[in-house]
């Protein structure tokens, strides 16, 4: 086993940014089959929750330790949101130009890309994709101010919650999956990003279930 060392080239990385983001939303049946465009998003932020230690005590000392189930939230923050949002938002749009807040809430899905880099290569030595399922949005406030000599475009804010979804028979069900480009092979990169940004023709943008996902970055 070759002696470890540190700082090597192209081994200083780090993440930054985020764009490329896509709003599913679910079809009658619960799949993700619609995609949209969310342009405008200024952050994304995971808020993982749970796994805390539970010590169960017996024979005058810790006899196990048992993990709370682990969730995750999530924050988003945005400038601008496509208008099939709205039904996530409890808005419903009885007339053209007519919004109706206070309104149930669907569920939908997100789907966003994060940059890698290093040393060498700057922010373009890769790229992760995010999938959050299954999420819904939280009421916030939005703020409305006057303009005056340094004028700033006003951002909206969404609390979101999950609820886990099947991922496979030997794992345990997850809001989230992330994909690494730098990981991945090529060629099965390119067919998930097919799927997840529509291709080539009629192919509408969908997000696959976590299991057709495995299969794909699976597959020979």
């Amino acid at each position: 086993m070759a002696q470890i060392t540190w700082g090597a080239p192209g081994a200083k990385e780090y993440e930054t940014g985020v764009d490329r983001c896509v709003l599913y939303l679910p079809s009658a049946t619960g799949v993700y089959d619609t995609g949209y465009a969310w342009n405008g998003v200024v952050s994304v932020t995971e808020s993982p929750s749970g796994a805390e230690p539970n010590k169960q005590y017996a024979d005058n000392g810790v006899y196990l330790n048992i993990l709370s189930t682990e969730e995750i939230a999530a924050t988003i923050e945005a400038y601008t949101f496509p208008k099939e949002f709205a039904v996530c938002d409890g808005t419903a749009t009885p007339a053209p130009g007519l919004y109706v807040g206070q309104q149930l809430r669907t569920p939908f899905a997100l789907c966003y890309r994060t940059r890698i880099g290093n040393d060498i290569k700057g922010s373009a030595a890769g790229y992760k994709l995010h999938m959050l399922y299954s999420a819904l949005a939280k009421p916030t406030q939005k703020a409305y101010k006057t303009i005056n000599n340094s004028p700033e475009a006003s951002t909206f804010s969404w609390e979101l919650s999950t609820t886990p979804v099947e991922v496979g028979s030997s794992l345990t069900p997850s809001a989230l999956l992330t994909v690494v480009s730098t990981e991945v092979a090529p060629g099965k990169l390119a067919t998930l990003e097919s799927a997840l940004y529509g291709g080539s023709g009629s192919t509408a943008p969908k997000l696959p279930t976590p299991a057709e996902i495995i299969t794909m970055l699976k597959a020979a």
